[in-house]
């Protein structure tokens, strides 16, 4: 056999190995994340993204317990003041623009939220209604945890499509059966991180 047909024997074998490996590499990532509380979802796109964290490598304390989001990994990660850990895919801001960082805490808690959309949204949107009642059409799904920035929620979401997606004006969207325990689990006063 010449070197040309070794080097092109080779080369086939790789990438016949390389297709027959995949298909299994593929079913082995879940289809469904589950959280640590028993909840879970459906989300393809970032499954792998999911991780536990430590706490302590972003609170100093758990007092009145502590949410971090991930932008980038569209997951937002809740430490119960008791040290309890819980793990919920979530929507993120469309843009980096609409994107805001940092630090801030909860403080207000509605169950079935009303919504009006910003002077920014409606300029963007002239068409959109200037005030939604809560139920099935509200964009804030069931529960809304406000935060310290003006105009910032932890909400639900009855477009289950916009979940591990960038697709919000700035707030975090979970699902509605999820931010249901997320609203429960929550205190005024937690403390809130995005990164």
């Amino acid at each position: 056999m010449s070197q040309l047909d070794r080097r092109g024997f080779l080369a086939t074998a790789a990438a016949t190995a390389a297709t027959l490996a995949a298909p299994a590499f593929a079913q082995s990532v879940p289809d469904t994340v589950r959280t640590r509380s028993g909840l879970s979802g459906t989300t393809r796109r970032n499954t792998a993204s999911f991780r536990t964290l430590d706490w302590s490598d972003y609170f100093g304390s758990l007092r009145r317990g502590a949410i971090l989001v991930d932008i980038d990994s569209r997951a937002l990660h809740m430490w119960q003041e008791s040290g309890e850990y819980h793990l919920f895919p979530s929507s993120v801001p469309m843009s980096p623009e609409l994107t805001r960082k940092g630090r801030t805490s909860v403080i207000r808690k509605v169950e079935g939220p009303s919504w009006s959309p910003t002077p920014n949204m409606r300029r963007r949107n002239p068409e959109w209604p200037a005030y939604v009642p809560p139920g099935p059409d509200n964009p804030l799904g069931t529960h809304a945890l406000y935060l310290g920035w003006k105009y910032y929620r932890i909400h639900g979401t009855h477009d289950t499509r916009k979940i591990g997606r960038r697709s919000s004006s700035g707030c975090i969207g979970l699902y509605n059966e999820h931010i249901a325990r997320v609203f429960e689990m929550t205190r005024i006063g937690t403390q809130v991180l995005l990164i």
